[in-house]
C-alpha cells in the first residue's frame, strides 16, 4: 500500500486537459461575475431617469451591491469549507443570476436596491472560492499564472457589460442588460457535474474513490490505485475553518496586513470605476471619451492581473505585489496632471493594471498564504473587510468632487491607498505563507520523485 500525498501530487502535476478544465469553468464564472457588478453602472443614467431618483438615491441603490458583496464574501467564503466548494459556487451562481434578473423586472427603487443587495451576496462570495479553487488544482510552478488568468475574467465581464449594454440599452431599454444576466443560472447543473469537490472536503466527508479519480486525471502517467491511502499535509486536515485558524501559528498580523491591503486596494479600483469619467470630463475631455477610458482601464487590469501573475511566479510574490501597488501610486497621482492623450491613455492602463491587476494578485497570495482547510475563509474574509473600502471609496471621491478641489489633490486622494498597501503588503510574514502552503517548496520540488519511489515500492 502506497501513502500519497495529494497536494504533493497536485503540486508537482503538469498541466493537462483536467488544468483546463477547472480554468475554463472558474474564469467562465468570474465572467459571469464581472457582467453582474459592472452592469448597474452601465444602466445607472437610464435607471435615474426612468425611476425618478436623484443621484444620493442612486448611489445607495448601487451600493447596496457593494453591500451585499462584503457579506457573501465573508460568509460564503466560510462556508465554502464546511459544505463543499462546489455546493458553494453554485449556491453564488444562483444569487447574483436570479437577483440580477429580478432587478430588471422591478420599478421600485428600494426593490431594485434590495434586490442587489442579494445579487452582491452571491457576486461577493463567488470570488474566494473560486480562487481557492484554483489555487487547489493549479501545478505550483504556474499556481500565479492560472489563478491570476483566470480571475482576468473580471476585467473581461467589465468590458462585455460595456459593449453589451450599449446596444442592449439602445433596443430593449436597461432592463434588458438585468434580464440578460439570469443567463449562467442555467449552466448550474453543467458547472456542478464538471468542477471538481475540495479533496480535503472529500477526504474528511469519506469520499475516497472521488478523490483516486481526480488524481487520476491531475496525473494520468501515474494513475493512483484502488489500495492507495490517501493523505493531507499537517496543515490541511482541520475539520472546521474557525476565523480563529486566520491568527493561529503566527499568521494574526499578517492577517491584519493582508485586510488593510484589501481594503486599500478595492478602494483604489472602486473609486476609478466610479469616478474616472466625471474627473476626466471636469479636466475637459468629452464624455463620449467614457466608454474608451473604461475599456482601457479594464483591458490593463486583466493585462496585469496576468503580467503580475506570470512575475509571481519567477519571483517572490510579496515583492511582486510591493512594486504593483508602487506604481499603482505614480501612475494614479499623474492622472492628475495634464498630459498628451497617448500619454493618458498609457497612465490609464498602468493604473487598471496597477489596481484592477493588482487586486487578483493580492487573492492569489492569500490563496498561497493560507493553510488549505482554511484557504476560503481566510480568502473570504480578507476580501469581506476589503469590501469595507468599496463602499466608502464612492462617498469619500464623491465628497472631494464636491469640494471642487484641483484635479491633482482627488487623484492624490485616490493615488494615497496604494502607498499604505505597499507598507501592509511588506508587513506580511512571508516566512509563514511557506509555512502553511500545502506542501513547502522543497516538497513540491520532490514530489515527482517521492510519488515515482512509492510507486516502485507499492
Amino acid at each position: 500500500m502506497r501513502k500519497i500525498d495529494v497536494y504533493a501530487v497536485a503540486d508537482g502535476a503538469t498541466f493537462n486537459r483536467f488544468h483546463a478544465g477547472v480554468l475554463f469553468w472558474c474564469a467562465l464564472i468570474i465572467i459571469f461575475d464581472g457582467y453582474d457588478l459592472a452592469v448597474a453602472g452601465i444602466a445607472l443614467p437610464a435607471i435615474m431617469k426612468d425611476m425618478g431618483v436623484s443621484a444620493t438615491h442612486a448611489g445607495f441603490m448601487v451600493s447596496s451591491a457593494l453591500f451585499g458583496m462584503m457579506f457573501g464574501a465573508i460568509f460564503l467564503g466560510t462556508i465554502a469549507d464546511r459544505i463543499g466548494r462546489r455546493k458553494a459556487i453554485a449556491i453564488c451562481i444562483l444569487l447574483f443570476s436570479v437577483f440580477t434578473a429580478a432587478s430588471g423586472l422591478t420599478h421600485d427603487p428600494m426593490v431594485f436596491a434590495a434586490s442587489r443587495f442579494l445579487a452582491g451576496l452571491g457576486i461577493g462570495g463567488v470570488m474566494p472560492n473560486v480562487v481557492a479553487q484554483m489555487t487547489e488544482y493549479s501545478p505550483r510552478r504556474i499556481r500565479g499564472t492560472l489563478v491570476t488568468l483566470m480571475f482576468s475574467g473580471y476585467s473581461v465581464g467589465g468590458m462585455l457589460a460595456a459593449l453589451l449594454g450599449k446596444q442592449l440599452l439602445e433596443q430593449y431599454g436597461w432592463q434588458s442588460v438585468f434580464l440578460a444576466a439570469g443567463a449562467p443560472a442555467v449552466l448550474v447543473p453543467l458547472i456542478l457535474g464538471k468542477l471538481p469537490d475540495s479533496m480535503p472536503f472529500l477526504l474528511r466527508t469519506g469520499q475516497h474513490d472521488a478523490v483516486r479519480k481526480i488524481l487520476r486525471a491531475i496525473d494520468p502517467a501515474r494513475p493512483c490505485r484502488d489500495d492507495d491511502h490517501l493523505v493531507l499535509p499537517d496543515a490541511s486536515t482541520g475539520g472546521k475553518a474557525a476565523v480563529a485558524e486566520l491568527f493561529r501559528e503566527g499568521r494574526g498580523f499578517s492577517t491584519l496586513m493582508f485586510w488593510l491591503a484589501f481594503f486599500m486596494c478595492l478602494f483604489m479600483v472602486y473609486a476609478l470605476s466610479s469616478w474616472l469619467t466625471k474627473l476626466m470630463a471636469s479636466a475637459g475631455y468629452s464624455l463620449g471619451s467614457a466608454l474608451t477610458f473604461v475599456l482601457v482601464l479594464n483591458i490593463g487590469g486583466m493585462l496585469g492581473a496576468i503580467g503580475g501573475g506570470w512575475l509571481a511566479d519567477r519571483f517572490s510574490i510579496k515583492y511582486v505585489l510591493m512594486g504593483m501597488y508602487a506604481l499603482a501610486a505614480v501612475s494614479i497621482a499623474l492622472l492628475g496632471y495634464k498630459v498628451p492623450t497617448p500619454v493618458l491613455f498609457v497612465l490609464v492602463g498602468l493604473a487598471g493594471a496597477s489596481t484592477i491587476g493588482t487586486q487578483i494578485v493580492t487573492y492569489a497570495y492569500a490563496g498561497q498564504f493560507y493553510p488549505v482547510a482554511a484557504r476560503s475563509t481566510g480568502i473570504g474574509w480578507a476580501s469581506g473587510v476589503g469590501r469595507a473600502g468599496a463602499i466608502l471609496a464612492p462617498i469619500v471621491i464623491g465628497v472631494l468632487v464636491g469640494m471642487a478641489l484641483p484635479l491633482e489633490q482627488n487623484f492624490l486622494a485616490i493615488a494615497v491607498p496604494a502607498v499604505v498597501a505597499v507598507l501592509a503588503v511588506g508587513g506580511i510574514d512571508h516566512r509563514r505563507a511557506a509555512a502553511a502552503g500545502a506542501s513547502a517548496p522543497e516538497q513540491a520540488e520532490l514530489a515527482p520523485k517521492a510519488y515515482a519511489t512509492s510507486r516502485a515500492e507499492g
